[in-house]
């Protein structure tokens, strides 16, 4: 396999730096996300969205209170006048989870857009964190006893308690339960966004090259899925990696050979399988 180019490795180190530093910034965390996928990106497209964002935030009144006003602002400028919002067709595009292309297409995945009125409310001082309900990222403002959720791939509608309930039940089949309004850390949004780019590769086998560098941002993670190191072992062995694929999983193995035997085995079989292709 080619070693990362030495731009990818500077993102990446500065990703990493992020991700483990004491306030871990969320834009610059998705930002980076972006600097992975698109090359062209460099440090000017960076500093752009950022800028980008602070004049959105700029654009808010001067001197807002209460949860419902900021909602109620923030759809007006974001959903009314800035046309920020989803759409069916948004699930469909990689550039839908990526933070620079959904601040110039004004599209994208509702935790992206979620994103943008997070860190344009940030800015502009508001009490604002993500809500990741399952299938369905929102935003809360004010007290998280007591969110005020709003949807922001719906434009910033207002979301009532059985709003939140049948986005929950939908996607889920069960009751919305009160941990599901826990606000998001920006290290758990960023998590999700990683694991939507997984899916949206994984329906389409000629870019496991998008999916491998999405699961390699993700173990830069402090916290990540130990399952994730297997993921990607098996990714190398379908791009053709069967010596490196077939090391990590005999190394992922060894990981839970204590306190699951039975699955090491067959992680060892899958190893050894993998290096049976080269023959």
């Amino acid at each position: 396999m080619h070693p990362p180019h030495p731009e990818a490795t500077h993102w990446r180190r500065r990703f990493a730096e992020e991700a483990r530093s004491e306030r871990p910034d969320l834009a610059t965390l998705c930002l980076l996300v972006g600097a992975e996928a698109d090359p062209g990106l460099g440090e000017a497209g960076l500093d752009a969205a950022q800028i980008e964002l602070d004049r959105l935030a700029g654009m808010l009144p001067y001197g807002m209170a209460g949860p419902h006003n900021w909602v109620a602002a923030m759809a007006s400028l974001l959903g009314d006048r800035c046309g920020f919002h989803g759409t069916p067709g948004c699930y469909q595009r990689l550039e839908s989870s990526l933070l620079h292309e959904v601040l110039r297409r004004r599209r994208g995945l509702p935790i992206l857009l979620s994103v943008v009125w997070m860190e344009v409310a940030r800015r502009a001082g508001a009490p604002v964190y993500g809500v990741a309900l399952p299938g369905h990222f929102v935003v809360g403002f004010g007290d998280p006893e007591n969110p005020v959720l709003a949807d922001p791939f719906a434009g910033g509608r207002l979301l009532t308690g059985p709003d939140a309930e049948l986005l929950v039940a939908g996607a889920t089949g069960a009751p919305l339960d009160p941990s599901m309004l826990v606000p998001a850390n920006p290290l758990e949004i960023v998590l999700r966004i990683l694991n939507n780019i997984r899916a949206w590769s994984a329906a389409r086998p000629e870019h496991t090259a998008v999916a491998l560098w999405a699961i390699d941002l993700a173990l830069l993670l402090p916290a990540h899925p130990a399952r994730l190191r297997f993921d990607r072992a098996q990714l190398l062995v379908q791009r053709g990696d069967f010596l490196s694929g077939a090391a990590e999983m005999d190394a992922y193995a060894d990981v839970v050979s204590a306190v699951e035997p039975a699955t090491a085995a067959a992680i060892r079989r899958k190893a050894h399988a993998a290096r049976a292709m080269l023959n």
